[in-house]
């Protein structure tokens, strides 16, 4: 196991610990990847797939945006299926539909038949945070893994879904179905994470992409308890943890339960729904805050976005006088592709500015 990082000029890691960073800490979901035209020139010559499971090229796109950008944070390179491939279930992700799952998982049967995770499956990964540590100086740098919830949407239902109908029929008309389902991508989600952070990871967030499409009493029921156990366990590590999802307004209160009061910084990603200021007031006391520019915001020039940015970073400034540990900035989601990177270098230095 490698020895954790001291890093004690990073503004990410001191505004999420609750600390007062130098300056306004910013990075991007999705920072590497289709906006920039290195990432594309290197995708040409690989799927997704098999860029995922190459250490010197998860290295190389996770390294990419530093470069550009200057952001305060690196992303690892990788897909929230990734530890569902490496564990035997057969699925691709198709260019502009997303992962697309061979064999759905809908019975118990299909449950048992599911297998672990284990760590020479993933060792490309580990690999590739044990060279980023070295390479990224005084960078930090993020791990990250899918919440069981939403990789138990995508096995669910085979694919992308607009209603999730199928994962919310055996949510709520096989309840043990689904808690078998949620347990055993618990361990994964665990395991894959354990991996990163044992390779020297120094934070690490937690993709609960689809959690919006449930109700508040849904969440707290059939998926709280899963994704509390994950922060619980990886909590033992010390990082900063951050828990993210989209449309989640109403369930910011609860996700931050997920991953605070277990010895480890929470940090709650917020969508552009949400004000930062009014998610200060929903979670838990002592949370640190992550957002919350509009993806969207970035195509419509320059001006626009510096505008759209600086009442962000004004935003967070409102959510830490009412009580949130700290504020990273961040999009409210993921960069989308047509994103000019010219934009996204230009808002980094804006923020820093501020």
């Amino acid at each position: 196991m490698n020895t954790r990082r001291e890093l004690p000029d990073s503004a990410y890691l001191a505004a999420a610990r609750g600390r007062k960073p130098g300056r306004v800490p910013v990075w991007f979901m999705r920072q590497a990847g289709r906006s920039l035209p290195e990432y594309r020139a290197l995708r040409a010559k690989n799927t997704m797939m098999q860029a995922c499971f190459d250490a010197e090229l998860i290295t190389e796109i996770t390294l990419q945006p530093i470069r550009r950008h200057g952001v305060d944070a690196a992303i690892l390179f990788s897909d929230i299926v990734v530890p569902l491939r490496a564990s035997g279930i057969d699925l691709d992700i198709v260019p502009d539909v997303g992962p697309v799952i061979e064999h759905p998982i809908r019975t118990a049967a299909d449950i048992a038949e599911m297998r672990p995770l284990e760590r020479e499956q993933v060792a490309p990964v580990a690999q590739a945070v044990a060279t980023l540590v070295s390479e990224l100086g005084d960078v930090p740098l993020i791990g990250f893994a899918g919440a069981p919830f939403t990789l138990a949407s995508y096995l669910v239902e085979g694919g992308p879904s607009r209603n999730h109908e199928r994962t919310k029929a055996m949510m709520l008309g096989e309840p043990e179905t689904w808690h078998a389902l949620m347990t055993a991508l618990t361990e994964v989600t665990i395991a894959f994470l354990q991996v990163q952070v044992d390779a020297g990871v120094d934070a690490i967030q937690v993709f609960d992409s689809w959690a919006g499409t449930l109700s508040l009493a849904d969440y707290r029921s059939y998926v709280l308890p899963h994704s509390t156990r994950v922060f619980a366990t990886l909590a033992a590590a010390g990082v900063p943890m951050t828990h993210f999802g989209v449309g989640t307004a109403e369930l910011l209160g609860a996700m931050s339960e997920a991953a605070s009061g277990h010895g480890a910084p929470a940090v709650v990603g917020v969508d552009w729904r949400t004000s930062l200021s009014d998610a200060a007031a929903r979670v838990v006391p002592g949370t640190a805050l992550q957002g919350n520019l509009d993806p969207v915001v970035l195509l419509a020039g320059l001006p626009v976005a510096e505008r759209a940015a600086r009442a962000v970073v004004d935003d967070g400034r409102r959510a830490i006088d009412a009580g949130a540990a700290g504020h990273v900035f961040n999009l409210g989601h993921g960069v989308l592709p047509a994103t000019d990177p010219e934009v996204i270098t230009e808002v980094v230095a804006l923020v820093h500015s501020l």
